[in-house]
């Protein structure tokens, strides 16, 4: 894991299930973010490491999609067998996530930390989206004759738009990160003084 204290990292759990609250498909959302689910699992795999925030961070989406499509009238497109392969989807999010963590440990101030990241981020992205967009497409039953090349077409389609969202949430995260870091060494540095 990164290294974050414990109270850091539940105020980082804090911060990452609102994020989920208020940008989850734009049912709960008074602005128009674009959807965190992805940078959220991906930002919990990195910084927390109790591993229940996974199947609770996941509940969390399931219930804010019923409540949605139960209650607030937004379309159930999405809602079918297909569904449960954004636990998966998630988990490799969750799981590129813990990686990068394990491998970076401590800082995102060196130039190569930021090139692992961009990695684990695209790759954890793209595992996802063949779970989640894969998943839907080819098991959902909303396509009655899916196909490769109509997926792979899809792919080119939506996997930019979903890595755009997750790169912009995870480097405002990173930013955060290594700024609070620098901010912290700081105080260190001058408190020994």
């Amino acid at each position: 894991m990164l290294n974050l204290s414990p109270r850091s990292q539940l105020v980082a759990g804090v911060a990452l299930a609102l994020l989920m609250v208020m940008t989850r498909g734009q049912h709960f959302a008074t602005l128009n973010l674009p959807s965190a689910s992805w940078a959220v699992f991906f930002l919990a795999g990195a910084l927390l490491s109790p591993r229940w925030v996974f199947p609770a961070l996941f509940l969390e989406a399931s219930l804010l999609d019923l409540v949605a499509t139960g209650w607030m009238g937004v379309s159930d497109w999405c809602v079918s067998p297909a569904y449960w392969l954004l636990l998966p989807a998630y988990g490799s999010l969750w799981l590129g996530g813990r990686i990068f963590a394990v491998l970076q440990r401590d800082s995102l101030d060196r130039l190569d930390s930021l090139a692992v990241l961009g990695l684990a981020v695209v790759f954890s992205a793209f595992v996802c989206y063949l779970f989640s967009g894969g998943g839907f497409y080819f098991f959902s039953g909303r396509y009655p004759e899916p196909t490769f090349a109509d997926f792979v077409q899809r792919v080119l389609t939506y996997y930019p738009r979903y890595l755009g969202s997750l790169a912009l949430y995870v480097g405002l995260a990173a930013v955060l990160y290594a700024g609070f870091g620098a901010r912290l060494k700081a105080l260190r540095s001058s408190e020994t003084r």
